[in-house]
């Protein structure tokens, strides 16, 4: 089971689900509890390529369309028993609150078309006596769509949690990254505040459950965990579970959320857009009002997950490198998604390359998993101080910079977040596509690519595309040409005798036959 486990309950009647957001953080760990409660499974996603590499990707059905396009979404609901809203706007523009209302409507009108028998939604826990006109803009929207969702005439469940942890969700790394990285901070006031956590075990566990719930059934829950802490007592308990020193944590009034997005933008990998809704949720105190949930989704022993038991469970999937979602699994507010332009041929105007390529006597396998390898703690095989400094530009300008790092160190799939990339495309030994998600005045993509020349050696492609926007964008491109020959010169040669390097066998090992590399050391295999 993942770190989302949710056993079906004997006997349960098999449904057929449709769930959108599954390319997200708490969508992509549903799908699979959902499959194994013996319910089918159909994925909205505007691009369902991006689930193709997913463990589970065999056993669901995935149709292309969006939220926001009501003919889309009317197909995609055909059939359909549970429909799960797992989708916001969050951040992506001045506009979001309208998008957001706009998508439920469309979802709510759509899924009463369609007969569906339940709307199951995943909101925000809001503060008890706080009008709603003064919660942050992210909260508001949420509660928002929880109430356009239950007016659309289809029974509805509206789930409301506060901080979720579990393996890489953005509240889990946010906490861990700043209480390792700082054993002395400054901190808003808002560390403070009371909050009442849950694990993403009990997330999914309800989520799965709320299918199930009679027909009568048409309201919100609030759900938690059984512990209710401040902030500061969340990151003290982690650094005791993490095995770290005791932290000192001194509270200053006069960090405003907005300030405090920048530095935690600045100490975490989670960027300034998700780090400001973040901060903003926090300065209000977020308690269950009621545990109701439990009628119908039954508690057992020990369930639900303690706090300490929460931060266990992740910290253990992050050691085990088995991180199955990630914050990062979503795209972020502002980041490109425009594919790469078919080319020679594509006429939407200029698009600058950077073309580099290599032959070597590395077997192409051994390349390829230097290529699968980019990133993260592996680095970027190019003038790391270059990279470096590029990041933190990247963060200064309220973007992502390098420290999302990835899901899983040696393996990609279609979808992931890397450092500042993404996966757009990957066709396993042969190639490797990256979209530029930093902050650029254009598009960009990475491609490396791996084959054998005429002769049968292992050759090495790798090109930088880039799509200006503007007069800026063109200045951009030229202000950078002349270090490509450094950065992307030195990544090509780097890439390919890493390769050969890896393909070497050890000392006391004889090569299988004159001039053909052996077997690739067991740490690269």
């Amino acid at each position: 089971m993942s770190d989302g486990e949710a056993a079906p309950a004997p006997g349960s009647p098999a449904l057929h689900c449709l769930v959108t957001g599954a390319t997200g953080y708490i969508g992509g760990r549903l799908v699979p509890e959902l499959l194994d409660a013996d319910h089918r499974v159909r994925c909205l996603a505007r691009n369902p390529d991006r689930l193709r590499d997913h463990p589970w990707a065999g056993r669901a059905e995935a149709v292309r369309g969006d939220v926001t396009d009501a003919a889309s979404v009317a197909a995609s609901m055909r059939g359909i028993d549970v429909a799960y809203y797992l989708v916001h706007a969050l951040n992506t523009g001045s506009g979001f609150e309208e998008t957001d209302r706009s998508a439920a409507r469309i979802f709510g009108e759509q899924a009463r078309a369609a007969g569906v028998r339940r709307i199951v939604y995943l909101g925000g826990l809001t503060p008890d006596g706080v009008p709603e006109q003064d919660l942050s803009p992210h909260l508001r929207s949420r509660a928002e769509v929880g109430r356009i969702l239950i007016r659309s005439g289809v029974p509805t469940t509206v789930l409301r949690a506060a901080v979720i942890i579990g393996s890489g969700s953005a509240s889990f790394e946010m906490l861990r990254y700043l209480t390792e990285r700082l054993p002395v901070m400054v901190t808003p006031s808002w560390v403070s505040t009371r909050i009442q956590p849950i694990a993403v075990r009990d997330v999914l566990r309800y989520l799965v459950g709320s299918a199930l719930m009679p027909g009568d059934v048409h309201r919100s829950f609030d759900i938690g965990g059984p512990d209710i802490m401040t902030y500061r007592d969340m990151m003290c308990r982690f650094a005791s579970v993490a095995g770290l020193p005791n932290r000192l944590i001194l509270p200053v009034p006069m960090l405003s959320p907005r300030l405090s997005s920048h530095w935690i933008g600045l100490v975490t990998p989670v960027p300034r857009s998700l780090a400001r809704p973040l901060a903003e949720s926090l300065r209000y105190e977020v308690v269950c009002r009621e545990h109701d949930i439990a009628r119908y989704v039954p508690d057992r022993p020990g369930v639900p997950f303690s706090f300490d038991q929460a931060l266990r469970l992740a910290l253990q999937r992050v050691q085990d490198a088995q991180v199955t979602t990630r914050w990062s699994s979503a795209s972020l507010p502002g980041a490109p998604s425009d594919p790469l332009p078919t080319d020679p041929g594509w006429a939407g105007g200029s698009l600058y390359t950077d073309r580099r390529q290599l032959t070597m006597d590395a077997p192409p396998e051994a390349l390829w998993r230097i290529v699968e390898g980019v990133g993260g703690d592996n680095g970027w095989y190019s003038f790391p101080l270059a990279w470096a400094v590029r990041g933190w530009l990247d963060r200064l300008a309220g973007g992502v910079g390098l420290r999302r790092g990835r899901r899983d160190a040696q393996r990609l799939r279609v979808g992931d977040s890397l450092d500042f990339w993404r996966v757009e495309a990957i066709e396993p030994g042969r190639l490797l596509r990256l979209r530029a998600e930093m902050r650029l005045p254009g598009l960009a993509w990475l491609e490396m690519s791996v084959d054998q020349d005429g002769r049968g050696r292992t050759r090495y492609r790798q090109r930088a595309l880039f799509h200006p926007r503007g007069l800026l964008g063109h200045a951009y491109w030229w202000s950078v040409a002349p270090f490509h020959a450094v950065v992307f010169g030195g990544m090509a040669r780097n890439i390919a005798g890493a390769a050969d390097r890896a393909s070497r066998p050890a000392p006391d090992e004889p090569r299988t036959s004159p001039g053909r590399p052996g077997r690739i050391p067991p740490d690269e295999e």
